[in-house]
């Protein structure tokens, strides 16, 4: 599975997807892209979305769409960590077109 990792969300989590082909918005060349580019781009070439922006679903039509999305609740690196097997799981079961926010208390 090919995932980008949004500018907003902290790249050691790409440890965590050995099994995946992971890039960054910033890799790609695209760290300056707004939301709707960089979804249009990350769509062509990718299969999972992964971000932090919670106000995604507000300003993108994000249903409906070839690329699953995966909004994180935080950037925070300890929380994520903490959180991996979970994410990594979850990025496991997506498909084309879903939208999840994953929420931790």
């Amino acid at each position: 599975m090919k995932v980008l990792l949004d500018a907003c969300v902290p790249r050691p989590l790409r440890k965590f997807l050995p099994d995946q082909t992971v890039n960054t918005a910033q890799e790609m060349g695209w760290g300056q892209l707004k939301n709707g580019a960089l979804l249009r781009e990350a769509e062509a070439r990718f299969e999972v979305f992964l971000t932090t922006d919670q106000g995604v679903k507000y300003q993108q039509k994000v249903l409906g769409r070839k690329l699953a999305i995966l909004v994180l609740p935080t950037n925070d690196w300890p929380t994520i960590w903490s959180k991996a097997d979970e994410t990594v799981a979850k990025v496991a079961t997506l498909k084309p077109g879903d939208f999840v926010e994953l929420n931790w208390p």
